[in-house]
């Protein structure tokens, strides 16, 4: 299968067919006052729940609930749901749109898959340097044990805020109800409940299992949506910034002896 790095002077990448497809074309700044009230809310929301991480804890460890097959089920699916999950579900969604020449899930995939990675390098330096013990490593009584850049050598015992598993969890969410509102008018109001709904059940297993306060799972859920929200609508602010360009210009293209090649149209503007 020969690789071709060349432009196809009648090929139009499948991103500017999306883009002149488009009628709502995003304008404005990256960011907004409304974000900084967000970000806000987020922010105090966590800092409302640090008085109740224990009492929360040790509520989600009682016997009954952790002796329920059905609760355990739940909350397993969920975990793998957020992670790997979401890692296999947006280069998928990519690749099938390439090979399918389906732009909108190929844009999909590809925005949702760099939410996801922005979400959890972000959360990731926050655990670090946060070094928070997980509940289980102090049974369920030390929510304020945190401690300066223990994240990054004290292992996973204290690597506890955020939830990566959140963050994964909203980041796909949040990209994915952005990026569908798009080029299909009102389906936030199905799309959002449904996504979100997933992601909070992903956040609620984390406490179920012991690895989060309630505390990180919503400092998780605030990184992984404002990821979500910025990446994309970051993207389509620019839609010729380089990632686009790279990865939705290339297509399969079959050739005389029954293989293939991948083709790049490489925009100029």
């Amino acid at each position: 299968m020969p690789l071709l790095a060349a432009p196809l002077r009648a090929q139009v990448p499948d991103s500017a067919r999306v883009e002149a497809a488009r009628p709502d074309s995003i304008t404005g700044p990256l960011f907004t006052p409304r974000d900084a009230v967000v970000a806000g809310a987020f922010v105090a929301g966590t800092a409302a729940l640090l008085p109740f991480d224990e009492r929360l804890a040790k509520w989600f460890q009682r016997p009954a609930l952790q002796n329920s097959s059905v609760a355990g089920d739940v909350a397993t699916g969920a975990r793998v749901l957020a992670i790997p999950g979401t890692l296999i579900i947006t280069p998928a969604l990519y690749v099938v749109g390439r090979l399918g020449h389906h732009p909108h899930a190929a844009d999909l995939g590809l925005h949702a898959g760099e939410a996801i990675v922005v979400a959890l390098g972000t959360t990731w330096l926050v655990k670090g340097i946060a070094g928070r013990a997980r509940p289980y490593a102090v049974s369920d009584t030390s929510p304020h044990d945190f401690k300066l850049g223990r994240g990054f050598s004290g292992g996973e015992d204290f690597s506890s805020f955020p939830s990566g598993h959140a963050t994964a969890a909203f980041a796909m969410a949040a990209a994915t109800t952005a990026e569908t509102s798009r080029w299909w008018p009102g389906s936030a109001r199905y799309m959002a409940p449904l996504l979100y709904g997933g992601a909070t059940l992903v956040a609620l297993s984390r406490m179920y299992d012991d690895k989060h306060w309630a505390s990180d799972v919503l400092m998780g859920a605030s990184i992984g949506t404002f990821s979500g929200w910025k990446v994309v609508r970051y993207n389509h602010l620019h839609p010729h910034n380089w990632v686009d360009r790279w990865f939705l210009s290339a297509s399969i293209a079959p050739i005389g002896t029954g293989g293939a090649m991948v083709v790049w149209s490489v925009s100029t503007r």
